[in-house]
């Protein structure tokens, strides 16, 4: 069964490599090729994961050498897999949500020419994430995880002729690229430290470690996953990340990529344990996100950016739980899972939207949908439902979990998580419910005449038509039918997975896991949550349900205007490192053109003036050279004078 692990990862890695050297000569088929090998990789998984389970606990792990990847001396490297429980859970995930976003992407990116392209770079992206979680070694998982960063930018940017969507890829490849600096940092000094990147090895030996540099591998490591899951301070990039295609929010800033820092927490549990500085740098970074997401989810009209915000949040939750560690891990994982089901299944459902609204984004000119798009509407609110928590869906028992794990952190840090987390929760009902009256009810806003001098011409892929007045109309099967699937995960995963605690002796001999002692029950914090559901839902329905929404969003609270504008994080950066980068940089010019350059240009002329005056003692007269030598006999004479009346 070994043997199978490294061919999860080359099924993708070969499709990608297929599609992106084949030429145009598969432009007809290049679609299927993607689909195909994302699905085989998905068998791949399934065929794993029954073998996986006829064995106990304790030894369903697998290890798979491929071979040594850098052996020089004291130095060494390998290309070595592990297959685990935890790593098990990802690459189902992976796989399987993959496969139906490609299969989704079929129908979603049927015009656009370059759509052979598209599906090599999501195999690409596959391949990438499934390195990263099943490497057994730090090294090797920092090669997936870079992959990983190419492949988004790739994406992100794929529609490249909207200088947006460039732009918003320069940007997340650059933020990245900021947190990547602390993983390599953290694999740097694991290696000074404990001689090795494996994952055994270090994390057995962190007791060993001394303290100061535990938890500076900690916060290195805390550093690497904030730039990933769009946590702050660095979660800048994934609202412009909206600009790719909307599969690839799906894929990537809703099931997979972003979910990488959580993983990476989650695996070097060991290190957080054992450093409780860097495990409360977690949960404040987790429980200031979930909140800082929410807010901004509460302000935006473009439905990808609404939904940005609500992934921000919800991986808030993810750091959180992981943060509070034996006591979170496996609730950060389940929330991991149920969320990619229900969060992939709304940004399909966006894109749903938006294919039958001629790529128009904007909620405001929404309205109604729901007699026009039955399936979207139908999927889409099973997957809004799910993300508020309501009884008996996913969502319901994965974020449950995790507040009940918040307040059994006790003491006061108990009660402010708890209540961080119950905030989140009533924030979440508000968004999601004020995304669904915008979209699927009230008037029909998108029914306005084009303005005489608007083009009538149907928008290219990858543009928006504003002027185009959109017939409404569901989407084809190859769209509507991820959506159904992904929409039963959102419905059932999370009851499944807490039948008899499943998923909690799933991932218990890998994670561990603690009871924890809570102040507060479970059917106190249930019926709290319960409460502000509905709080959050009905002030939605008040302010969208009951009133008209205006074709211009009014100016609203300063908290309003902040939230529209990300509160204020792009302005934060510019002026806490673009500014200070400019000041810097000029400083350095001033400096190489004033000082460098002077001392350079100053020592050349003062070796050319005292080179021209020389120069004027060979002129060739022998009057000048007769006086020279007279002079010079002069100097001799009078120096022997001198130092015989001395003596």
């Amino acid at each position: 069964m070994s043997t199978l692990i490294g061919l999860l990862v080359l099924a993708p890695l070969l499709g990608s490599g297929v599609l992106l050297t084949g030429g145009r000569r598969l432009d007809r088929a290049g679609h299927w090729i993607g689909t195909l090998f994302a699905g085989v990789s998905f068998v791949l998984a399934v065929v794993l994961f029954a073998g996986m389970l006829g064995r106990s606990g304790e030894n369903r792990a697998l290890h798979s050498h491929l071979f040594s990847w850098v052996p020089v001396g004291g130095f060494r490297a390998d290309v070595a897999f592990q297959l685990d429980q935890l790593s098990m859970t990802f690459v189902l995930l992976i796989t399987g949500v993959g496969t139906l976003i490609h299969i989704y992407s079929i129908g979603y990116m049927e015009h656009d020419e370059r759509r052979r392209r598209f599906f090599g770079y999501l195999n690409l992206f596959l391949a990438a994430m499934l390195l990263l979680v099943l490497a057994d070694n730090y090294l090797l998982l920092y090669v997936g995880w870079e992959g990983v960063g190419l492949a988004s930018y790739l994406l992100i940017g794929f529609w490249q002729h909207k200088p947006s969507a460039a732009t918003a890829a320069k940007k997340a490849f650059i933020v990245n690229r900021v947190g990547d600096v602390g993983l390599s940092i953290a694999i740097m000094l694991m290696f000074t430290t404990f001689g090795t990147f494996a994952f055994g090895p270090v994390l057995s030996h962190v007791g060993e470690a001394k303290h100061a540099t535990v938890t500076g591998i900690g916060f290195m490591l805390l550093l690497a996953a904030c730039g990933k899951s769009a946590q702050v301070p660095l979660q800048s990039w994934l609202g412009d990340a909206m600009e790719g295609p909307t599969p690839v929010s799906a894929l990537i800033h809703a099931a997979t990529m972003v979910t990488a820092g959580v993983y990476l927490i989650t695996r070097s549990g060991a290190i957080f344990n054992a450093s409780p500085d860097a495990q409360m740098a977690v949960v404040t970074v987790g429980a200031v996100t979930l909140l800082f997401g929410a807010i901004v989810g509460c302000a935006k009209d473009d439905i990808k950016k609404a939904l940005a915000g609500s992934t921000m949040s919800q991986i808030g939750y993810m750091i959180l739980a992981a943060g509070l560690g034996p006591i979170g891990y496996v609730f950060a994982i389940m929330h991991l899972v149920t969320h990619g089901f229900f969060k992939a299944g709304l940004f399909l459902g966006a894109g749903s939207v938006m294919h039958g609204m001629n790529d128009e984004v904007d909620m405001r000119k929404y309205g109604g949908l729901r007699k026009y798009m039955p399936v979207t509407f139908v999927t889409f609110g099973l997957g809004y439902l799910a993300i508020i928590g309501f009884p008996g869906l996913s969502g319901f028992f994965s974020k449950d979990k995790i507040i009940e794990a918040a307040f059994a952190k006790g003491g006061t840090e108990g009660w402010v998580l708890g209540g961080a987390a119950l905030l989140g929760a009533a924030i979440t009902a508000f968004y999601m419910t004020r995304v669904m009256l915008m979209t699927f009810f009230g008037e029909e806003r998108w029914r306005t005449t084009p303005s005489p001098d608007a083009p009538s011409a149907e928008p290219a892929a990858g543009t928006r038509g504003e002027h185009a007045v959109p017939h409404p109309h569901e989407s084809p099967k190859s769209m509507t039918i991820p959506m159904i699937v992904l929409a039963f995960g959102s419905v059932f995963a999370g009851g499944l997975f807490s039948i008899n605690s499943a998923f909690v002796k799933w991932l218990e001999p890998v994670t561990g896991h603690t009871e924890g002692n809570s102040p507060v029950g479970a059917g106190t914090v249930t019926a709290a949550t319960m409460v502000v559901l509905l709080l959050g839902a009905g002030l939605a329905w008040a302010v969208y349900g009951r009133n008209p929404v205006p074709a211009t969003a009014p100016r609203g609270s300063l908290l309003t205007r902040a939230a529209r504008r990300d509160l204020l994080q792009d302005d934060f950066n510019h002026v806490a490192l673009v500014l200070p980068g400019e000041y810097l940089t000029r400083g350095l010019v001033y400096l190489d053109h004033s000082v460098v350059d002077g001392v350079v240009n100053g020592t050349a002329a003062a070796v050319g003036g005292l080179s021209g005056r020389m120069r004027r003692l060979q002129n060739g007269y022998v009057r000048s050279y007769a006086v020279s030598m007279l002079g010079g006999a002069a100097v001799l004479v009078a120096a022997t004078l001198l130092m015989r009346s001395v003596s």
